[in-house]
């Protein structure tokens, strides 16, 4: 088998070392091998960096991270995501309470960049992106569209290598931030079995969690590997009740206690299974397949719909026009604004029998308490009337939610030519196919149209991102006279993605009888996808790249990478890397590196619509999301998307003398022209004109209009620190890792489409300091691990963002897990996620916390604590497992 070392020469390693170099990436090649080495020594190699050839972490020219298999199950989370920011400061992920799809798919930040600026690989191959667009992404993430990391089981993983520096020139798009590779098990024997329940302090948020792993042999010369995680979830709540749905219940009036729930969504039935083979087919080839099939469904809350203050379903500040009791959106106002302004709040009624009998139905005033006059109700039904009122009259609060299918698969064939012109010659030839589905739900709202006649449950549609790879990679190492071989790699990558987006069910768009009487069209909160707005979106790109490895001395190393990539919407991209190491002595070496980068948009950000709930200015509004090209978002400033242009440069320093190693690294990255979605703007009656014209449905419902746009221009700093230290201790083995990241962000130009308040947001809501201190000591019987994290002062930021901006406090949060070995085969262990209970910031509603803010008082959203807490909200959390190993 074909293998390397750690000093980067051909040498001699076993199939263990296969697994994590050559038959991981489409371009990790060496020559023959005999002799073995130790796991310890293999699982300092990483197939990211470079094409040429893997390369251990302390030789690479750029810096690595590696996160082995026992780290990645001892966290009570059984979340990849949160794993991964456990153990990579520089990685950041938030909960993600009412935010439409970002709760069925959470965005993750990588050095303060956007969710879709961090490539991600599987065995060294692209992953696929999520069908989930984070349409409300909290600023740093709106509008971002990346792969679906949560999908992975820490079971099945071997290792995660996260290359914190741009690959772009690597390997293409995404790459501006790094790239996370995660690496399947490859055993050709054993498995284990593990079995995890948990729940939040607060009693909530019970967690079940069964997952396993097999290895067997495939035939005489290969390995079968098998791995599986089956989960549920249950939701969490972090609310206090909110003072209107209060003063409901004190006027006699039921209304559900909190009203509206921020916390975690519900998970159910979350599966994943993933599988990994490989094979040899002679000496000098092999085949290899790995893929996986995930499913779950998701369901959190949503904004609570007050009776008094939901225009297209109750009615509101509404007057009588034309001697008819309707809220008509569209009518002129000759009373005057102020008129308008002051009106009595009334109930919206609806004929039954059409427009001609409107007159008939009576006007029903709402009075001081907040409640409608009972008997004005009443009379509705001898009317042939109907008000929602009647039907739910405490107001309701939607549940909004999905189900995520993910699946892929990845075949190829890897090996030496044995043509005698190509000898020498190492390729692998690969395909690849995913596709992931999500099909949105909303339950307990109304299609206020269709008056009593509306379902309370509906499927707004789906949408379906799909893409296929197909790539030929090839490595020679060669002989200049240097130091040792030059590698130099080569490779061709085809590229195809399609966004798909599926129309809903009938009811969550149709626009019913009621329509022409003021009541709203669609599924209250998420209106469905109209046949119309359905249809297919593809785009695909080539590309070609090389990559020189350079030993140009004993200590010197030098990395070159350039790419050529054409995409057939908006052309063709050249990006190079120049990256080198240079060792002072044994023991300490400088490294760095300056590369250019792009991001291309991606399809679905080019052709999406879509119609959400916002909050503005303290209303629920909806908000139409449109395709820049769109007439009404050029007229707004929209134009075609085109590619991120980034530059970037790293210079660090690394540290090795025993059982100690240290890294430091400075990075800087400049990023032109960043795809986001725009500020919503509020539409003129000339805008809305424009729309209808353009044959947008639902026009006189909306009030704001979005849409992605290449706006605004960052500059993103910091410096990560990363040391480990392995020493007997205490009569016991023993590591400690310590990590820390500054990362900072400074928006260098924008204009009115990005805003100042997102600017705002991309600047300050991550903590600029982040650190963890990890301490793993094992015994005979016993096991202890022990993390503790820091987080630094961020901004604070709740659904009424205008209003309640305010600073984060800095926290320190403990995991700690303790493990008894019953013997060699079982395990049992207990642990805890912030075992001491650290709350995040609360948000200050009193007049001190006022002054604070600029004189914010307003809790009328029920939320307890800030959304943009860089650790959560949900406190602390403890579990019990077991594990049994065969």
């Amino acid at each position: 088998m074909m293998t390397f070392d750690n000093n980067n020469n051909a040498t001699n390693i076993s199939a263990l070392s296969l697994a994590i170099s050559m038959a991981l990436s489409g371009a990790s090649f060496a020559v023959q091998a005999e002799e073995e080495v130790s796991l310890e020594d293999v699982e300092k190699i990483a197939v990211v960096g470079s094409r040429a050839t893997p390369r251990s972490i302390g030789d690479s020219p750029v810096p690595i991270d590696i996160i082995g298999a026992d780290e990645l199950t001892k966290s009570g989370n059984s979340d990849m995501l949160e794993v991964l920011k456990g153990s990579v400061p520089s990685l950041n992920v938030h909960s993600n309470p009412i935010s439409d799809a970002a709760s069925l798919v959470r965005p993750a930040n990588l050095r303060g960049l956007s969710a879709d600026s961090t490539l991600i690989l599987l065995n060294g191959k692209r992953r696929h992106r999520s069908s989930v667009i984070t349409f409300l992404g909290g600023g740093i993430n709106d509008g971002a569209h990346g792969p679906d990391i949560s999908v992975i089981p820490s079971i099945a993983l071997k290792q995660v290598e996260v290359l914190r520096d741009g690959a772009a020139a690597q390997y293409g798009s995404d790459a501006i931030a790094g790239v996370i590779n995660f690496v399947l098990k490859d055993n050709a024997e054993g498995g284990s079995i593990e079995a995890k329940a948990g729940e939040y302090y607060e009693g909530d948020g019970q967690t079940t969690e069964v997952s396993g792993n097999i290895g067997m042999p495939l035939t005489e010369n290969g390995f079968a590997n098998f791995s599986f995680q089956y989960k549920n979830a249950d939701p969490t709540s972090r609310s206090v009740q909110r003072p209107d749905a209060q003063a409901f219940n004190d006027a006699g009036l039921e209304v559900a206690d909190p009203a509206q729930i921020w916390g975690s969504p519900e998970i159910k039935d979350d599966i994943s299974i993933f599988a990994n083979f490989g094979i040899d087919l002679d000496d000098k080839s092999e085949a290899y397949m790995f893929g996986n099939y995930s499913e779950r469904d998701v369901k959190g809350g949503f904004y609570y719909r007050n009776p008094n203050s939901r225009a297209g379903v109750y009615g509101g500040n509404v007057r009588s026009v034309g001697g008819v009791n309707m809220y008509r959106p569209g009518d002129d106002n000759p009373s005057g604004q102020e008129a308008w302004d002051n009106a009595t709040p009334t109930v919206l009624v609806g004929s039954l029998d059409g427009r001609d009998q409107q007159l008939n139905c009576p006007l029903v005033e709402i009075g001081a308490n907040g409640l409608p006059n009972q008997a004005a109700l009443d009379s509705l039904a001898a009317a042939n009337c109907f008000a929602f009122n009647n039907m739910i009259p405490g107001g309701f609060t939607p549940n909004f939610g999905g189900n995520i299918k993910d699946s892929s698969l990845t075949l190829g064939t890897k090996g030496e030519f044995e043509i005698e012109w190509l000898s020498g010659v190492l390729y692998d030839f690969s395909a690849n196919m995913g596709r992931n589905e999500s099909r949105y739900f909303i339950y307990n709202t109304v299609n206020a149209s269709l008056g009593p006649d509306t379902p309370r449950d509906f499927s707004p549609g789906k949408y379906i991102q799909s893409e296929t790879n197909f790539n030929a990679d090839f490595v020679k190492f060669a002989d200049f006279g240097l130091a040792d071989d030059v590698s130099i790699a080569a490779g061709l990558e085809w590229h195809d993605e399609t966004f798909e987006v599926v129309a809903g069910d009938e009811p969550s768009f149709i626009a019913g009888p009621l329509t022409d009487q003021g009541f709203g069209i669609g599924s209250n909160g998420f209106p469905g996808f109209q046949p119309s707005a359905a249809g297919e979106y593809s785009r695909n790109n080539s590309a070609i790249y090389l990559d020189f490895s350079l030993p140009f001395t004993e200590s010197l190393l030098a990395e070159l990478a350039v790419r050529y990539e054409d995409y057939d919407s908006f052309g063709s991209t050249v990006n190079y890397k120049v990256a080198a190491n240079y060792a002072i002595t044994d023991n300490i070496a400088l490294r760095g590196s300056y590369n250019t980068g792009f991001r291309a948009p991606t399809v679905g950000q080019a052709n999406v619509s879509n119609v959400q709930t916002n909050l503005s200015n303290g209303q629920l509004v909806d908000s139409a999301l449109l395709p820049p090209t769109n007439p009404i978002s050029v007229q707004l400033g929209g134009t075609e998307l085109t590619p991120e242009e980034s530059k970037s440069y790293t210079f660090g320093a690394v540290y090795n003398q025993g059982d100690f190693f240290l890294t430091v690294d400075y990075y800087n990255i400049q990023v032109e022209d960043r795809i986001s979605q725009s500020e919503k703007i509020t539409l003129s009656e000339a805008d809305k004109e424009a729309l209808k014209q353009a044959g947008v449905p639902n026009v006189d419902g909306l009030s704001q209009v979005s849409f992605f746009t290449n706006d605004f221009d960052t500059t993103t700093e910091g410096l990560d620190v990363v040391a480990n230290y392995s020493a007997d201790l205490l009569a016991g083995d023993s590591t400690f890792s310590l990590a820390y990241n500054w990362n900072e962000t400074q928006v260098d130009s924008y204009s009115d489409i990005t805003g100042d308040f997102k600017v705002s947001r991309l600047e300050n809501d991550l903590p600029n300091h982040r650190a963890t201190f990890t301490w793993a000591s094992n015994w005979d019987h016993i096991g202890l691990f022990t993390r503790v994290n820091y987080f630094g002062e961020y901004q604070g930021v709740h659904v009424d963002y205008d209003a309640t901006i305010n600073t984060g406090e800095a926290a320190v949060t403990v995991d700690m897990e303790l493990s008894y070995f019953i013997n060699e085969s079982f395990t049992v262990s207990i642990g805890a996620q912030n075992i001491f209970d650290q709350q995040a910031t609360e948000i200050n509603f009193t007049e001190e916390g006022a002054a604070a803010c600029g004189g914010c008082v307003n809790n009328q959203w029920g939320g307890k604590y800030y959304e943009t807490s860089p650790f959560g909200f949900n406190g602390g959390y403890y579990y019990l497992k077991g594990a049994y190993n065969f």
